[in-house]
């Protein structure tokens, strides 16, 4: 398969800024609260005002997600999740709703599965790429490779305490979006969303980047507004895991389309 030389995310998040505020990214994890029901929730997100779709690989050491993202994963991994059922999701999402599924794993599934052959089965089953919360661009170099040559995006994360040598270093590598984590330390959603993430974006721009979202802590349409006043696009996860949890494939539809209003704000 010849390599796409055109980034669908990054294509839908400058269309989102041309026609909005910016774009909604939101991520699930596959497999929660079952394969079938995360397949419809992923769906529903789309139906919702949701521009990107993060699909979850759940995982065993989930050193970065908060208390009801790793909650949702383990209860997905116990229901006899497998990594090939990733790729199902992906398939089935993709063949149902016309937006961008950007896959979020740590990297060792990936190096247990084969690089090149997790990057042909993703591309086989419509996705757009990978986010790698644990990768950094200087141990990538088989990820980029494989990347490159099958066209998918790949996503590398920013923090507040990444160096400007080092963001320099995500923008140069990413293709998608930069990854900017507004917090440090794990996921979760706060009441207010980190003033750093300002200051970090900002730094990304001066670094380079053309297209960069923000992530860890959004909860509410306000806080998407904030965001999209100087980032590209809002992330939000734990938010939509809870209404998951505690509403179905319903609810999270409702909480979707309630955080989408913060992209639909006039500047």
């Amino acid at each position: 398969m010849s390599p796409v030389t055109t980034s669908r995310v990054e294509t839908t998040i400058a269309r989102r800024n041309a026609e909005s505020k910016g774009a909604l990214v939101g991520y699930l994890p596959a497999g929660f609260p079952s394969l079938a029901a995360s397949i419809d929730a992923a769906v529903a997100l789309a139906e919702n005002g949701v521009d990107i779709i993060e699909l979850g690989l759940p995982y065993s050491d989930p050193v970065m997600d908060g208390p009801v993202i790793q909650q949702a994963t383990q209860t997905a991994l116990q229901g006899g999740f497998r990594l090939r059922d990733g790729f199902t999701a992906v398939r089935e999402i993709t063949a149902r709703v016309d937006v961008p599924v950007l896959l979020m794993t740590y990297w060792n599934p990936v190096l247990q599965y084969g690089v090149d052959r997790f990057a042909d089965d993703l591309v086989a089953a419509g996705g757009a790429g990978l986010i790698t919360p644990d990768l950094i661009p200087d141990e990538g170099a088989a990820w980029i490779d494989a990347s490159d040559r099958s066209g998918l995006d790949r996503v590398f994360l920013a923090a507040p305490s990444s160096t400007d040598a080092r963001l320099r270093q995500a923008v140069a590598s990413s293709r998608g979006f930069v990854y900017a984590v507004s917090t440090m330390g794990i996921t979760g959603a706060r009441d207010d969303v980190d003033t750093a993430a300002r200051t970090l974006v900002k730094r990304l721009r001066e670094a380079g980047a053309t297209s960069t979202c923000v992530g860890l802590g959004i909860s509410s349409a306000a806080q998407v507004s904030e965001v999209l006043d100087y980032a590209d696009g809002a992330i939000v996860g734990s938010a939509l895991v809870r209404a998951l949890a505690e509403g179905g494939v319903e609810h999270v539809a409702a909480v979707a389309a309630a955080l989408a209003d913060g992209t639909r704000k006039a500047k």
